[in-house]
């Protein structure tokens, strides 16, 4: 099965696995799939450079290194995910969050989330608030 890390999910992989729950055993089960969007790269790089998101290394260096580490593949931006977000209803405002989701509707994966937010979209949820 391939899943699609939200970007916290990805950052908490790195610095606190346990937030987890009961879910990191499905993400540290070989069978399964990690994807990692660009545009939580995107995001991880803003909030890098607003001083909001503290870092050990630059963003260009820590996220290709921590991919590599957690086994997880880059999920490029395609003209039809960033499309998709405008068929989206108006139900989470974070522009980083609709893409993410519109990622996870055009493949069929789900995303592994705890943001409530995202569980009010028709699509797939592993949702780290409900499982925990």
């Amino acid at each position: 099965m391939n899943l699609l890390l939200d970007t916290h999910v990805f950052l908490w992989l790195q610095t606190a696995p346990e937030r987890l729950g009961p879910q990191l055993r499905l993400v540290q089960d070989a069978a399964t799939g990690l994807l990692v969007s660009a545009a939580s790269s995107w995001e991880i790089a803003i909030k890098y450079r607003l001083g909001r998101l503290p870092l050990p290394e630059p963003p260009e260096h820590y996220v290709p290194s921590r991919l590599r580490a957690v086994g997880a593949e880059p999920l490029a931006i395609e003209h039809a995910h960033a499309l998709a977000v405008s068929s989206l209803p108006p139900l989470h405002r974070d522009p980083f969050d609709r893409l993410l989701i519109a990622q996870a509707r055009h493949l069929g994966i789900p995303i592994m989330t705890a943001d409530q937010q995202i569980t009010r979209y028709p699509v797939e949820v592993i949702d780290l608030m409900r499982d925990a």
